[in-house]
């Protein structure tokens, strides 16, 4: 079994363990949990203040012979149903170039505070502003720190609930002749096809002056057994040549602990 098999399939396992735990607890105090994967787009809404909950998942991106395999996760933690915390990266990852180099490691951490503006029970809007850190060592990082200010709107629209993001990035570490500044655009849309299960759709594109712009498609499925618990797997494809030509991916969303 391949170094990329053998990661996929612990990942899965774990998954499936932690999934399994969480489905069979019994904890009334833990309140619904509020995903944000699998889409790119972010809602605007925050966790229920207090509960700390945690994404995470695994997640394979071929493009041509090149494959990337990584686990990412997201912690979460609302202060108030106005102020939260984020903070994600990819525990491990494994990139293989396809011409016989193969580097691994710990990815790059991002640490993003979230300001939410609740307008009712169907719209609301959102600010996030985040850093990336560079933890990941070269090649799987770029050496160099990004920042981000991402702004959020999220409306129910009947039975489809939106989520549309819209940012600006400065970029650390950009080659000749091309811009420190990208901007990015993505619409997702998820609706639920029965008390459990949800279908959720989405596109997502990138633009950076001196590079080709890139864009993708997200499909995917989410199991939800209980409000303490959401299960994910799905595809991307992409849509322009300098875009990943697929990816799958499947994950999970649990709360961790009620810190108040």
């Amino acid at each position: 079994m391949s170094r990329i098999s053998r990661l996929s399939f612990v990942a899965l396992t774990c998954l499936s363990s932690l999934a399994c735990q969480f489905a069979c607890a019994a904890d009334e105090e833990v309140d619904a949990i509020t995903p944000y994967r699998p889409s790119v787009s972010n809602s605007a809404q925050l966790p229920v203040a207090g509960q700390l909950e945690l994404e995470m998942g695994i997640n394979t991106i071929k493009t041509g012979p090149a494959q990337r395999q990584s686990l990412p996760y997201l912690f979460k933690l609302a202060f108030s149903k106005e102020w939260g915390v984020l903070l994600g990266g990819e525990a491990r990852i494994i990139n293989d170039d396809g011409a016989g180099q193969r580097d691994r490691g710990f990815g790059d951490t991002s640490l993003t505070i979230k300001r939410a503006f609740v307008i009712n029970d169907d719209t609301a809007f959102g600010l996030e502003l985040g850093n990336k850190f560079p933890t990941a060592k070269e090649p799987l990082g770029s050496g160099k720190a990004d920042w981000t200010l991402n702004g959020i709107l999220s409306q129910d629209l009947g039975k489809i609930h939106a989520d549309v993001n819209l940012n600006t990035t400065h970029v650390g570490f950009a080659e000749d002749a091309t811009s420190h500044w990208q901007t990015g655009l993505s619409a997702s849309f998820s609706t639920a096809i029965n008390d459990k299960v949800g279908v959720t759709a989405e596109w997502a594109g990138w633009r950076r002056s001196g590079t080709k712009n890139q864009g993708q498609a997200l499909f995917a499925l989410t199991y939800s057994p209980s409000k303490r618990l959401t299960l994910d797997a799905g595809m991307t494809r992409g849509l322009t040549s300098a875009s990943q030509d697929w990816s799958w991916f499947a994950g999970v969303v649990v709360p961790v602990a009620k810190l108040w």
